[in-house]
């Protein structure tokens, strides 16, 4: 006999729902230490890679006081890892990485979550987690619509404080060739003067041209060089590369960037030498009540990643189904998950908006 549990529903008159939460570690040294700190102090970072192939997918923590200021639904949650870096995710074969997600998922299973979301680098191996949902087969969402509908949210916030007029201004987006890239320069295109599409794939740059276009823009440029960066006002960065790639000669005086990569594309250095310059870690979270992660982000207490939210969301909704998935990400859905992350009580507040940046 199945039990309530292991179907994701509360004993308590079947009110309380359930997900799990992929991350993995970025920095191979740092981040295995924040669950196992001696290993990580002992090992080097090579041997760590070649036992992070053969470790098993850890239960880091449960997740606990998920509750929607709306409803009073409740969730909980599993937080998991998968053992693999963010540099073996990009250097792997696809299959291999998906067997180690699959293998997180399904420790997800039997811990009673009924959606999974997937983290970092997670969500954008092969292709988008389509594969992973139908290996797995329940509902999986990458995180990518609330990302980006909290990113759009926190440029604006950012230009404000910074007395840049957006419909005046000229935004970039670096990554624009990518899935929360080309869904970005969508959200944006009504809102500003110009816009700089800047990637590394020119035929998916010419794609987030004509979205652009078509969702209003009245000017867009596509670019593969960096530099031009130092154009814009305000700057949106959101590419999967493994290391900081924007440094102080990338950005002009005052302008805002969002950066909601991890690892993050801003180099650390720009924070210490351009005071000007409001750099925000984008898409950072409040969550509603006293939710309890149980794990150590890095993130003041309360406040977690868009893409972890996401799925929490969907959860309190009773949204069982692949929200955010595959290589596109439509605005509609951006626009729907941003509506239902106000209205269980997700903020994205000044505090957190202001997470990182200079003189906040």
């Amino acid at each position: 006999m199945v039990s309530a549990r292991q179907w994701g529903v509360s004993e308590l008159n079947g009110s309380m729902e359930s997900f799990a939460f992929v991350v993995h570690p970025l920095d191979p040294k740092e981040d295995v230490a924040r669950k196992y700190p001696t290993l990580a102090r002992v090992l080097p970072t090579g041997l760590i890679h070649v036992l992070a192939r053969r470790w098993p997918p850890v239960l880091l923590s449960h997740i606990a006081g998920v509750r929607s200021q709306e409803s009073g639904r409740r969730a909980e949650g599993w937080l998991l890892a998968c053992p693999l870096s963010a540099g073996q995710m990009l250097r792997l074969p696809p299959q291999v990485v998906y067997d180690k997600i699959v293998q997180t998922g399904r420790l997800a299973q039997r811990k009673g979550a009924r959606i999974l979301g997937l983290g970092a680098f997670t969500s954008v191996v092969g292709d988008g987690g389509v594969t992973i949902a139908q290996r797995l087969n329940m509902p999986v969402t990458t995180g990518n619509s609330l990302t980006v509908g909290l990113a759009v949210e926190v440029l604006k916030w950012g230009a404000e404080r910074q007395g840049v007029t957006m419909d005046g201004a000229t935004a970039a987006i670096v990554g624009a060739s990518g899935t929360i890239g080309l869904a970005s320069a969508e959200m944006l295109a009504p809102m500003v003067e110009r816009l700089i599409l800047v990637g590394r794939r020119e035929i998916r740059l010419s794609q987030a041209r004509a979205q652009a276009e078509a969702a209003g823009a009245a000017e867009v440029r596509v670019s593969i060089d960096l530099d031009d960066v130092a154009k814009a006002d305000i700057v949106l960065s959101a590419t999967t590369a493994s290391r900081s790639i924007l440094g102080s000669r990338h950005l002009k005086k005052n302008v805002v960037v969002c950066d909601v990569s991890l690892p993050p594309d801003v180099d650390p250095a720009v924070r210490e030498e351009r005071s000007d310059v409001l750099i925000i870690d984008g898409g950072v979270v409040e969550l509603p009540d006293s939710v309890d992660l149980g794990f150590d982000f890095g993130l003041p207490p309360g406040q977690a990643y868009a893409c972890m939210a996401e799925v929490m969301v969907l959860a309190l909704t009773g949204r069982y189904e692949s929200f955010s998935l595959g290589q596109r990400v439509r605005v509609e859905k951006v626009r729907e998950i941003t509506q239902l992350a106000r209205k269980h009580g997700f903020r994205l507040s000044a505090e957190a908006a202001s997470l990182g940046a200079r003189g906040a």
